[in-house]
């Protein structure tokens, strides 16, 4: 346990669209388990987490209730609220749930992590608790591999940034409770606003970067720390659990 709470919250809402299911991706088979229970058994397993907020659709919670958190006995996980039509809904409505119910410390840390990365490992969340205790934000991420362009309106090349400076951003992405909160209470002020400007919010960095003066530290993440979003990368999932159990080093459990 940490001296400050942490509490992670979990986001499961999502549809399957990009997989091409009738089945929301989280809720998808992963090596004989939902996908969302091996980010659960991260936060479960880590001594930095101290409790978890599982965001879901409104008509999954029952179900989320009795065959994930109860069937897999997660008991860090201390309340299923339903998500919202956009992440950045999802997250806040969570965070106001969460503040109803007092489920952190205002001068504690949050951890927002997609439930579709399931090679959360304890190593990211120690680096990213460290960061969060040094610099107030930080998220996930990995170097850019590839050469990133930048488009003009027509879709010909515009500009090449230098792909030393490109990160591609991961989760979890940490901060202090009151910032998240402050942030995100902004943003739903400016809402409505931001939306007939067409700008949007794509994780929960953006918020703080466009709502508070902090900045975000980028923190080492993992190549392996993947989003599940197309079939292709479920089947990528399930290659790196069957080398991970072939090595001897499954990770997760």
């Amino acid at each position: 346990m940490t001296s400050k709470r942490c509490t992670a919250v979990v986001l499961a809402a999502g549809n399957g669209s990009r997989m091409k299911s009738s089945v929301a991706k989280q809720f998808m088979l992963l090596n004989g388990k939902p996908l969302v229970c091996y980010a659960l058994q991260a936060m479960e397993d880590s001594e930095i987490i101290d409790g978890c907020i599982l965001v879901t659709g409104q008509s999954d919670i029952d179900y989320v209730q009795r065959e994930i958190v109860e069937k897999y006995r997660f008991r860090k996980v201390e309340a299923v609220i339903p998500g919202g039509s956009e992440r950045c809904l999802s997250v806040a409505g969570a965070l106001r749930e969460a503040e109803r119910r007092g489920l952190f410390d205002y001068d504690g840390y949050i951890f927002i992590h997609d439930g579709a990365r399931p090679f959360l490992t304890q190593e990211i969340l120690d680096r990213t608790y460290d960061g969060v205790r040094k610099h107030h934000a930080c998220v996930a991420a990995v170097p850019a591999k590839d050469t990133i362009k930048i488009a003009d309106p027509e879709g010909f090349a515009a500009t090449t940034p230098a792909r030393s400076l490109l990160w591609s951003i991961q989760t979890p992405q940490v901060f202090d409770a009151g910032l998240i909160l402050k942030a995100y209470a902004r943003l739903m002020e400016k809402e409505e606003e931001l939306r007939r400007r067409g700008i949007q919010v794509t994780d929960d960095a953006g918020v703080v970067e466009m709502f508070t003066d902090t900045r975000v530290k980028l923190v080492e993440g993992s190549y392996e720390n993947i989003k599940i979003t197309t079939p292709e990368d479920l089947v990528i999932a399930e290659s790196m659990l069957h080398f991970r159990r072939n090595s001897g080093n499954e990770i997760p459990k």
